[in-house]
């Protein structure tokens, strides 16, 4: 049924650990599981493994239901199935079918999120062979104030009541959540970071994408994770994570917002949002986990995929904190601080992809700025960043491929003006010598259409520099000029 034990023994060792009394009850599984059968199989004899969940109200009461099969009043649980995918979830499933509630409306506890609070050994001998159930139960919170509506499955249950601690039918279960110093409080167990740079753009995260067991696959989102034995603070959990994922300080991070997310269970997350100032290069950072770091400004935010609630909440604190400061450019044309005279010029980036001596180009949309209803090489604008690092973010915003840096070669510049009165540009070509992904529009309102074209039979009409720097990278000519006063 699964295709590992190796999960299923991390959580009985972990949990011998906490309870080391408890070996010698648990033998008949440490056998089971040192077996050839599969002791999650309700066919394995003389026993296999439940699983069950123990809701637990803002009250501290529990759920219990009455089970129509054996009479008793016991906490939701049962069999485990193929289709689940951790014995957590078996829980998770088994409360959803006996009484309606859903993953969404439970939140794991920081004290239990990692196993089961008991694992309980059953005799069963009614109408079956007899043999035991080793019954993991797993601890859940209402993520509410109040319990949604039950929805009891008839054919099985025939009843529900909320009951206090001190009442829990199962001794050890009793025990254990009489011990366990829960009082209600839902904590957050998560923290990431909202870092920007003050000047309105915000760093991202992008996630793997065929990693379907993690959070959110191939996702932008904030950087941050969960909460380790040795963080004695959410916020020693933010800065280690950033550490850890992208070699990152921060060195005033602060407390912004408590929200909840999705977890990859269904259920609800509580997580600790710090936010924080940096204004480095993300392409120099030794990225450890996902895929990419690139800076990005908020009007990008509905064309990436992304949670909404992670879109919400950034798009909130571009609200509260608009662009200002110190950075950038003066608004008459000489940069701060640089010599009298001094123009500064626009950097573009343009990807040149060779395929079979085909060449990609997008058709920008009719309406774009610039170059409406041309066809044009994947390009943008350098922000804060580097040529490379701003053609990698660019590559992957508007087509959704995936570039190395090191796999980026200059091959041709073009220094032009378009027009009279406009800003100098210097506009770099990179050939991209292996890339991920296929072209995709990721940007509808920019681009319209990505096509393979023949090197010697571009489209027509083509932004004219474009063709300039494809004949030149064809040829071998490295510099181009054009526009500027003879």
């Amino acid at each position: 049924m699964y295709r590992s034990l190796l999960p299923v023994r991390a959580l009985v060792s972990a949990y011998l650990d906490r309870n080391p009394g408890e070996r010698q009850a648990l033998a008949g599984l440490l056998t089971a599981l040192d077996a050839d059968s599969d002791p999650t199989d309700r066919s394995t004899l003389p026993g296999h493994i439940t699983c069950g969940a123990v809701v637990i109200d803002r009250d501290l009461r529990v759920l219990h239901i009455g089970h129509r099969a054996s009479g008793l009043l016991l906490t939701p649980g049962g069999h485990v199935e193929a289709t689940d995918g951790a014995l957590s979830a078996t829980a998770l499933r088994e409360v959803e079918e006996e009484t309606g509630i859903p993953p969404g409306a439970l939140t794991v506890t920081s004290a239990f999120r990692d196993g089961p609070i008991d694992i309980d050994v059953r005799p069963i001998d009614a109408g079956e062979p007899a043999h035991q159930h080793y019954d993991f139960r797993f601890v859940f919170q209402l993520a509410a104030d109040t319990a949604p509506e039950l929805v009891l499955r008839p054919e099985e249950v025939t009843g529900a009541v909320w009951l206090p601690f001190d009442e829990v039918t199962s001794p050890t279960l009793r025990a254990k959540l009489t011990a366990s110093g829960l009082d209600g409080t839902i904590t957050p167990l998560n923290a990431s970071a909202i870092i920007h740079d003050g000047q309105g753009r915000y760093l991202l995260h992008l996630r793997d994408a065929n990693k379907p067991w993690i959070w959110e696959p191939g996702a932008w989102s904030l950087l941050g994770g969960g909460r380790e034995p040795q963080d004695s603070t959410l916020g020693d959990t933010v800065r280690r994570e950033l550490r850890e994922e992208a070699g990152l300080t921060v060195e005033d991070l602060r407390p912004y917002a408590a929200e909840d997310v999705t977890g990859t269970d269904g259920t609800r997350v509580p997580i600790q949002v710090f936010t924080g100032l940096w204004r480095g290069d993300p392409s120099a950072l030794p990225l450890t986990e996902g895929v990419l770091l690139a800076w990005m400004h908020p009007e990008k935010f509905p064309f990436l995929t992304m949670p909404p609630s992670t879109r919400e909440l950034l798009e909130r604190h571009a609200a509260e904190h608009p662009p200002g400061g110190s950075a950038g450019t003066t608004g008459g044309g000489a940069s701060a601080g640089a010599p009298p005279g001094t123009v500064p010029h626009v950097v573009g980036v343009h990807l040149y992809l060779e395929r079979d001596g085909q060449v990609l180009l997008g058709l920008r949309h009719p309406d774009s700025a610039y170059g409406g209803g041309s066809w044009h090489a994947l390009a943008g604008h350098c922000e804060a960043e580097s040529a490379t690092a701003c053609l990698v973010r660019e590559a992957n915003e508007e087509a959704g491929l995936v570039i190395d840096p090191g796999d980026l070669e200059l091959v041709h510049t073009v220094h032009l003006v378009d027009r009279p009165g406009d800003p100098p540009r210097i506009q770099l070509f990179f050939r991209a010598r292996h890339w991920e992904g296929t072209p995709e529009l990721r940007e509808p309102d920019a681009c319209v259409a990505w096509q393979w074209w023949g090197a010697q039979d571009l489209p027509s009409p083509i932004v004219p520099y474009t063709r300039a720097a494809i004949e030149g990278i064809r040829t071998g000519r490295p510099y181009t000029e054009t526009g500027w006063p003879h």
